[in-house]
């Protein structure tokens, strides 16, 4: 769909505006493909426009109460005082505020020899002009586009060819601004040929009024390297998120993305990831609960490529009030993919009859010679296991707070760093709470 200056919403031709205000034909200092690539991303943004519910992806998802507000695109931001981090997790952190890495609040110094943690602006071109927006692509996909067009800057992690990093690395992307603000953090993560890397994003964000966060990350993962992701996300009521993951692996690669969701206006999760070559194996995991009027919507495609590859998918929800959670999970199997094992799994429990689960898992396969299977259940605690809870002596609300950390636990358990996982069982404990 094409959208014409007369069609435009308001919120789009601000955005467009915005661009043409804060962007000169030419930036001194800029490399030319930075130029070119976001050149191209306002293009296909001012083609595109936002999706609705018209277009079948965002169905079940709408953002138009959000673009409503007069969004103001975050230029600059001051630092915080400090970023709160997990509680006893040893982890080199990198801290960008806005865009840019602040030395005083990352923790860096003891990275292994040639690991990178740094700015975009501050990496190695040759390797940022390789792989900036190569992998997130902005064909079709109007908030990819959005961000690439007001890309400056973002984080930047690569892992040299048989690095082994034992402490995860952490990325924070600490974001302030008063008022309605769209802030755009970016990522890139390049993990070369057997490197091994367990990384944790997080957003701190302190934004005031019914702000925007458009974040996308984009990772390659090398052949045989071993990538590991985790990405907390804990936003205040007023604060909507459309955060997009896209991950190229390489093969005989081993990738494992965890989204953890706990709060929030609108959440919409993109994942999207493409195992281009034989020998890889993909796995998906997520959790989320979502509480008073709060929607979260997960959305991931599985690309598989090229043939002997393997990919497994588990998500589970926790609804209560007026919430509403949406899964919309797509296994591709192309041609020429033979011998492809792919699964996937929604499960949710819905807790009170105002709240609402759509759940839409996919198999589009085109080869003859696969495993693949899919499944979805949606339904309320089990009365029996509360009444035998309640006969040992606990509480009606005991009982339910017990059976739900069991039934998140499933997805907290792939979690192998202790700190990270005490810290969800916290969290999880702390959304369960009446």
């Amino acid at each position: 769909m094409t959208t014409s200056t007369a069609t435009r919403s308001p919120a789009e031709t601000r955005l467009i505006e915005a661009f043409y205000r804060l962007f000169s034909p030419s930036r001194n200092g800029e490399p030319g493909f930075l130029r070119n690539l976001r050149n191209e991303a306002i293009d296909c943004f001012q083609s595109l426009g936002f999706p609705g519910k018209k277009d079948e992806a965002w169905k079940y998802t709408s953002l138009s109460g959000v673009l409503r507000e007069p969004l103001t695109v975050q230029e600059q931001c001051d630092p915080p005082a400090s970023v709160h981090g997990i509680a006893g997790l040893d982890a080199h952190t990198g801290v960008f505020v806005g865009d840019t890495r602040s030395d005083s609040l990352s923790s860096l110094a003891s990275l292994p020899e040639g690991v990178i943690v740094s700015s975009l602006t501050s990496a190695p071109p040759a390797l940022v002009a390789a792989h900036l927006g190569q992998h997130a692509t902005i064909s079709g996909r109007a908030f990819v586009a959005l961000n690439t067009a007001f890309l400056r800057n973002g984080a930047f992690v690569y892992m040299p060819d048989g690095t082994v990093c034992e402490q995860p690395i952490h990325i924070v992307h600490a974001l302030t601004g008063a008022g309605a603000t769209l802030a755009q953090p970016r990522t890139l993560v390049v993990a070369g040929t057997g490197a091994q890397l367990r990384l944790i994003e997080t957003v701190e964000a302190h934004l005031s009024g019914s702000s925007l966060i458009n974040g996308v990350t984009e990772i390659f993962v090398g052949p045989d390297a071993h990538v590991s992701r985790f990405e907390i996300q804990d936003p205040a009521n007023h604060i909507s998120v459309v955060s997009t993951l896209d991950v190229y692996q390489n093969g005989g690669s081993h990738f494992q993305n965890n989204t953890f969701t706990f709060g929030g206006n609108v959440m919409r999760n993109n994942i999207n990831m493409l195992p281009d070559a034989e020998g890889c194996e993909t796995l998906l995991h997520g959790l989320f609960i979502a509480r008073g009027h709060s929607h979260i919507d997960n959305h991931t495609l599985v690309d598989h490529a090229k043939p002997r590859c393997f990919s497994s998918e588990n998500y589970r929800g926790i609804l209560d009030g007026h919430a509403t959670g949406v899964f919309n999970g797509k296994v591709l199997v192309r041609q020429d993919a033979q011998q492809i094992n792919a699964y996937q799994t929604n499960k949710s429990i819905v807790l009170a009859n105002t709240a609402r689960m759509y759940a839409k898992p996919e198999l589009e396969i085109y080869a003859d010679d696969v495993k693949c299977s899919h499944g979805a259940t949606t339904g309320q605690l089990n009365e029996e296991a509360l009444f035998y809870l309640r006969s040992r002596g606990l509480t009606l609300s005991q009982a339910r707070t017990l059976m739900l950390q069991a039934f998140a636990r499933d997805i907290i358990e792939k979690v192998p760093l202790q700190p990270l996982r005490d810290a969800l069982d916290q969290r999880v404990a702390a959304g369960l709470m009446h």
